[in-house]
């Protein structure tokens, strides 16, 4: 058994859902109102039959538990896996005593770093502390801080002192080194160790899940420089990869769809305070690729930038729309496809003093953000003279032409070629070519993947490239792997593999399915959103499928180094087998069962046997995949409504129009095939 299906075999779905979600049986079945979208009509069904979930709904989604953890906390599919199997008692990955003794030291400083936190928020509030009484007003008057947001937030504070953490924590048992490698403390030159954080305020900075790995600190005295301390990078915390106040606002954002993103932490502390609960700040950096992933897609199809109106906070804005363009211009394909939006803050204030003063104000701003054409048009243009060369003019265009052509949607491309045509007056046929030109040059530079210096040089026996270039051939023998192998998972591990040989097919699949949905939300939210987990049911290629995923949110690695360097030990056999079959198609070609140059049967077979149309191929199989998908569901919807218990009217009609939006994605997924099937029998 696959620790998967360990885990699933231990939980209990109707079980692990009443947790959190107050569960009514209706026949054979269990109904609530969804807990992700807010409804008064119930229409979340789990099935205990099946061990399955699923909304009727807005979300118009479902899954079994390990689904439901991953929507319910905002976890990824390992994640998921670990915090289920220590539920459980399952071991998800066997771990080397190097990797035991890495992780007991990481939990180690999580805990160091929890008390920490509830150290100075303690000392805060030590009423027998004139200096912390001090500091305790000066949060709740200049600052304007309720007890509540305080309580709420953990705000603390670190008195005078070279060495007062030192001394609370190491008789606890924790060492200098602990408390230097989680940066509490300082070792200098000398060799002499001292705390890190004195006479300041101190808000602890969490990562998603809540839990304390870093602290901002700002100076309660003039003369200590720097104003803002933040914690240094350690184990736990890098400020690039985090967004201050996330964990707070995830549900929120989740609701909305919309994140706003401050720059600093007491910007989102007053957000917050004033119950603006979608807000996030940035922590006074541009806003980086890493950040950018932790909302969108999965929660925010949304962004809305306050950031401050001054020169540095114009200047972090720029910045941080570049990293956006890059990210959303490197997936053209749409996964992280969201609307960015600029909110400026009137009369050169930072949102902690506007909302302090004037807290009904900001809605209003934020309803009123500007889309970024608008925005960098009016910033770029501004230095222009009144009779601007054509040089100028042309030299601005090409700076903002990859902002403004940074999105899936041609509208909105169009109307803000439009905006820059009439703002330039440049003929927006010109600023069209260069639009493709640099759309094109984007492309071919997103392809060029090098390969990674830890690669072999002869892969299986043939060089990487031709591996590479091998074109997908259909079903191949099984090769032994320990496992059963399932026909109707052929075509999930066809899709997996063609996946891992060439990432890039994923854009024009998902842009595929899109042009299917013409824009329909009905169908784009569900039968026809992009490819992903919900089109796998074999509990390995899922597993594969979501490492797959994990790999966009790195550029570290190719996508093989990346997803073998996190498999468990029950993938590796079938990641290796994966890898493996398209050889397993040369060996008909072997005379005499004679081994002979693989590199020239490669050649051979590719010149004899390749399609003539490779992204066809796999535009085909994701089609195929997705009928699959739609079939499986379309089965379960049917079971639900042959229940001859009773039923409420308003459920049995929300199941209907789910399998009429899925009998329409189905259709419209037929006919393409047949249209791509035409157009290969004329080549």
């Amino acid at each position: 058994m696959s620790v998967v299906d360990e885990i699933k075999s231990r939980l209990d779905i109707v079980q692990y859902i009443s947790r959190t979600v107050s569960l009514k049986r209706a026949g054979r079945t269990y109904k609530a109102c969804c807990p992700f979208h807010g409804e008064k009509t119930p229409s979340f069904v789990v099935d205990p039959g099946r061990q399955s979930w699923r909304c009727f709904g807005a979300c118009s989604t479902g899954g079994d538990v390990i689904n439901f953890a991953m929507r319910q906390h905002g976890w990824t599919f390992s994640e998921a896996l670990n915090e289920l199997g220590k539920l459980t008692g399952v071991e998800v990955r066997p771990r080397s005593p190097e990797q035991q003794a890495r992780d007991e030291h990481t939990d180690r400083l999580r805990g160091l770093m929890k008390a920490a936190a509830e150290f100075y928020h303690e000392r805060l509030l030590d009423p027998h502390d004139a200096d912390a009484s001090r500091t305790l007003a000066y949060a709740r008057e200049k600052r304007g801080l309720t007890d509540e947001t305080l309580a709420r937030f953990m705000i603390g504070y670190a008195p005078p002192g070279w060495r007062n953490a030192l001394d609370l924590f190491i008789p606890l048992g924790y060492s200098e080194d602990d408390l230097i490698a989680c940066g509490l403390a300082i070792r200098n030159d000398n060799g002499r160790v001292y705390d890190r954080f004195r006479n300041r305020l101190m808000i602890p900075i969490r990562d998603e899940r809540g839990r304390p790995v870093g602290f901002g600190a700002r100076a309660l005295a003039a003369e200590d420089n720097p104003k803002y301390l933040n914690s240094p990078q350690t184990p736990l915390f890098d400020k690039s990869r985090l967004l201050f106040a996330l964990d707070l606002a995830g549900g929120a954002i989740r609701d909305s769809e919309t994140v706003v993103v401050v720059e600093g932490y007491l910007d989102a502390i007053q957000a917050h305070q004033a119950g603006y609960t979608n807000v996030v700040a940035q922590m006074g950096t541009a806003l980086t690729e890493t950040q950018l992933k932790l909302v969108a897609p999965r929660w925010a199809k949304k962004i809305i930038m306050a950031l401050d109106s001054d020169a540095a906070g114009q200047s972090a804005t720029r910045r941080s729309l570049e990293v956006a363009r890059e990210t959303l211009q490197a997936d053209y394909g749409g996964r992280l496809s969201v609307d960015i939006r600029i909110l400026t803050v009137p009369d050169a204030k930072d949102p902690d003093d506007l909302i302090r003063e004037h807290p009904e104000a900001w809605q209003g701003l934020v309803e009123n953000a500007v889309p970024v054409a608008d925005y960098v048009i009016a910033m770029e243009t501004a230095h222009l003279p009144p009779k601007a060369s054509l040089q100028e003019r042309e030299a601005v265009a090409r700076a903002l032409l990859p902002i403004l052509n940074a999105s899936e949607s041609d509208l909105y491309k169009k109307d803000n070629l439009q905006k820059l045509a009439m703002k330039l007056h440049i003929a927006e046929r010109d600023l069209l070519a260069w639009a493709n030109e640099q759309t094109v040059l984007t492309r071919l530079k997103a392809q060029r993947t090098p390969v990674p210096p830890e690669m072999p040089d002869d892969i299986f026996g043939a060089p990487p490239d031709e591996i590479d270039a091998a074109p997908d051939r259909g079903d191949a023998p099984a090769l032994p792997s320990g496992k059963p192998r399932s026909v109707e998972n052929g075509l999930e591990r066809d899709c997996i593999r063609m996946l891992l040989k060439d990432p890039e097919l994923l854009y024009p699949i998902n842009r595929k399915l899109r042009e299917l949905a013409g824009g329909e939300d009905t169908l784009l939210n569900a039968p026809l959103n992009d490819l992903c987990l919900d089109d796998f049911s074999h509990p390995d290629y899922r597993a594969l499928a979501s490492l797959f995923g994990d790999y966009f949110d790195q550029d570290e690695h190719d996508v093989l180094t990346f997803v073998r360097s996190r498999l468990n030990h029950d993938l590796v056999t079938v990641f290796e087998n994966l890898l493996r079959e398209d050889l397993e198609h040369l060996r008909p070609k072997l005379r005499h069962g004679l081994g002979i140059d693989l590199e020239s049967v490669t050649y051979a077979v590719q010149l004899s046997s390749a399609p003539p149309d490779p992204m066809g191929d796999a535009l085909t199989k994701a089609l195929k995949l997705r009928l699959q998908r739609l079939q499986r569901e379309r089965q379960e919807l049917v079971f639900l409504q042959m229940d001859d218990e009773e039923k409420e009217e308003a459920l049995v009609q929300q199941i209907q129009i789910v399998i009429m939006h899925s009998s329409r994605a189905k259709q419209r997924i037929e006919a393409a095939l047949r249209d791509m099937s035409r157009s290969l029998h004329q080549i």
